[in-house]
């Protein structure tokens, strides 16, 4: 086990001394086994990167415009990690006078928390609005308000509840004064950091501020397990002078230097990427670690282990040698030029552990791209790439050992396709691939050694998110495609689908139902954390943007122009009697259709507590009757600036 160590160390002193690491200037790199190695000093760091960053794809080494040495720092942004879903279940958490049965988080581990811009404990909503952290007491509906508003600092982007225990994250830059090696006075300095700020909500009316932390670089993605939450953060390797810019962890006033690991193989464009981990209720320093690699941009927590993945990359001075063998390969899957690398972390508690890294071919879709069980990772992959016959593009499933090393594979899955979805389900993977039509896969997992397809249904359109109905049941959203006089597919509505997979070897359509017309959207298309299911109550909410036909009076052009729903379709679902429509919500106060397709009324999120449904805008908090959502029972205007071209300042 290797934990942070927690001591003071001044990541450029402005007096003029040199960066430091402060483990050892003199000491060799040191091996801690698995294939990971620790820079002691600065110059093992310094060497490291000039060597092989010489190399790397974009040049990156002395004078590179991105900001090798010798250039001026810059900051890059970074690629959010997108990002399950297990059944909302009611909390343990009620308060005297809460709905009691509530509905929580959108989540894709049992366990395992997923931050994001609303929270709720079947009493009070909590919730970024603006650049405000905003607390509305929604329990009763009737009598709903708000109870506080919050000043933000920086850029806020997801949070986390743990009972009285808020946690923000906001992202911000940060000025530092450094003195160089060659210069006479201290210049300013700015990078991106991510600070976590815990609040103390006891008091609704008043959150106080408990605590703030802050990490180098820009936030990607976090868990909560517990009282414990894991954060990712990255960071390019940025240089002041002849000097690499080190990492530093802020716990307050106190400045921690987290050791910083690398894998002694080159990669495209370095960055920092800083795993740490901190309790929402002690005042304990928090961990963190630094690993110098690709950009992470995939994360997977389960209840022990968490993993990062990210782009494998080929230095493009070894393309020369590359890449003429990878055109002549018969074999595809064997061009090197892409595929993922994954690191898996035990996590225990707030501890973290490194354990191991492998590798697989392809990239991953998202998060639902990988899953942990019995031990093993199970991932799914899409290879894109060419060779001397052309282009070429297929799927892969790998099985993974707590080593990371492949112990079983399934290749060659529907060519000329890419993976629109995937959901991992015990000892199934159901995936959902697409070109012309959706190939519904459902593949078995049962033996780690030998995964295989057992059976597919072939039907138009496709789905970009899975979510488990039950056992036997899995229900799609997606869209709905159509041929076209071309001889081509053409994307129609918002579809929603029911297939049943009792029948492993002929999975089943049992019901569908489009929504709208081209270019109709959903949130959660491309966010997990909008989609609302709950068996219990066989209810589903789906947030539409719809595009309808509106009748016009220049009958000149056509007979009809294209209008814009915004709001919520809520839905019973059985597999009996599939997608029943129970009613429609929406935000907008005059109900007329918009002309423009995005507006501060799009629904966004969607909960219940009790028998209310609470819908959520950038503009507004609506309560509905649970049983018949168009009747409105209350609404709580939010603090947001609406733009004048109408494309509201959205609050994720």
């Amino acid at each position: 086990m290797w934990r942070s160590v927690v001591s003071v160390v001044i990541v450029v002193a402005i007096l003029g001394v040199a960066l430091v690491l402060g483990l050892g200037l003199a000491d060799p790199t040191e091996d801690t086994g698995n294939g990971l190695k620790k820079f002691n000093s600065t110059a093992e760091l310094k060497a490291f990167l000039k060597e092989n960053q010489a190399e790397s794809i974009g040049g990156g080494g002395r004078g590179s415009s991105w900001g090798g040495p010798g250039s001026p720092p810059m900051m890059m942004a970074q690629e959010d990690a997108t990002k399950g879903a297990a059944v909302p279940l009611p909390s343990s958490n009620f308060f005297d006078g809460s709905a009691g049965e509530y509905s929580t988080t959108n989540i894709q581990v049992t366990g395992v928390d997923e931050a994001d811009f609303v929270k709720n404990d079947g009493e009070y909503l909590y919730l970024i609005s603006g650049e405000r952290l905003v607390i509305v007491d929604a329990w009763p509906a009737e009598k709903a308000g708000i109870a506080s508003e919050t000043d933000l600092s920086g850029q806020p982007v997801e949070l986390f509840l743990a009972g009285n225990r808020l946690v923000v994250f906001t992202s911000d830059n940060e000025q530092t004064l450094v003195k160089p090696g060659t210069s006479v006075a201290p210049v300013p300095y700015y990078r991106q950091v991510t600070t976590a700020t815990i609040y103390d909500v006891s008091d609704r009316e008043d959150p106080e501020i408990e605590r703030t932390l802050t990490f180098p670089g820009n936030y990607i993605d976090s868990r909560m397990i517990g009282d414990y939450v894991y954060a990712v953060t990255s960071d390019p390797v940025q240089w002041i002078g002849p000097e690499p810019v080190i990492p530093v962890v802020k716990d307050g006033g106190k400045e921690i230097m987290p050791p910083i690991y690398y894998f002694d193989a080159p990669y495209g464009s370095y960055v920092y990427n800083t795993l740490s981990s901190f309790s929402v209720k002690d005042g304990q320093s928090p961990e963190a670690e630094t690993f110098l690699s690709g950009y992470s941009t995939t994360l997977y927590v389960s209840t022990k282990n968490l993993y990062i993945a990210y782009p494998k990359q080929i230095p493009y001075t070894r393309w020369d040698v590359i890449q003429p063998l990878a055109m002549e390969e018969s074999s595809a899957s064997e061009n090197p030029r892409e595929g993922t690398i994954i690191h898996r972390f035990g996590i225990n508690r707030g501890e973290i552990d490194y354990g191991a890294t492998g590798d697989v071919p392809g990239h991953l879709l998202n998060q639902f791209s990988m899953d942990e069980n019995a031990g093993n990772l199970r991932v799914a992959t899409t290879v894109e790439g060419w060779n001397s016959r052309g282009s070429y593009q297929f799927n892969n499933v790998y099985v993974l050992d707590p080593e990371m090393k492949t112990i079983g594979e399934l290749e060659y899955i529907a060519p000329d396709e890419r993976i629109y979805s995937t959901r991992f389900v015990g000892d199934r993977l159901y995936m959902v691939t697409f070109k012309r039509i959706d190939p519904f896969f459902v593949i078995d997992l049962s033996d780690p050694e030998k995964p295989g397809i057992l059976g597919e249904l072939k039907i138009p359109g496709y789905s970009d998110y899975l979510h488990p109905y039950d056992e036997n049941h899995i229900i799609g959203i997606g869209k709905e495609t159509e041929g076209n006089e071309w001889g081509g597919v053409s994307v129609a509505g918002l579809k929603i689908a029911l297939f049943d997979v009792s029948d492993v070897n002929n999975p089943k359509l049992v019901d569908k139902k489009e929504i709208g017309q081209a270019g109709t959207d959903s949130e959660a298309l491309r966010d997990h954390k909008a989609f609302l299911f709950d068996k219990g109550k066989n209810l589903l909410v789906i947030p539409v943007s719809e595009v309808t036909k509106v009748p016009t009076k220049d009958s000149r052009v056509a007979p009809y122009a294209p209008g814009y729903w915004q709001g919520a379709y809520v839905f019973t679902v059985t597999p009996e009697s599939g997608f029943v429509l129970k009613g429609k919500v929406t935000h907008n106060d005059d109900g007329e259709p918009y002309t423009y397709w995005y507006s501060s009324d799009t629904v966004l999120r969607s909960l219940y507590m009790g028998d209310v449904l609470v819908t959520v805008s950038t503009k507004s908090v609506v309560m509905s009757d649970l049983d018949n959502p168009e009747t409105t029972l209350n609404r709580v205007k939010l603090p947001f600036t609406d733009y004048s071209w109408g494309y509201p300042y959205r609050a994720v």
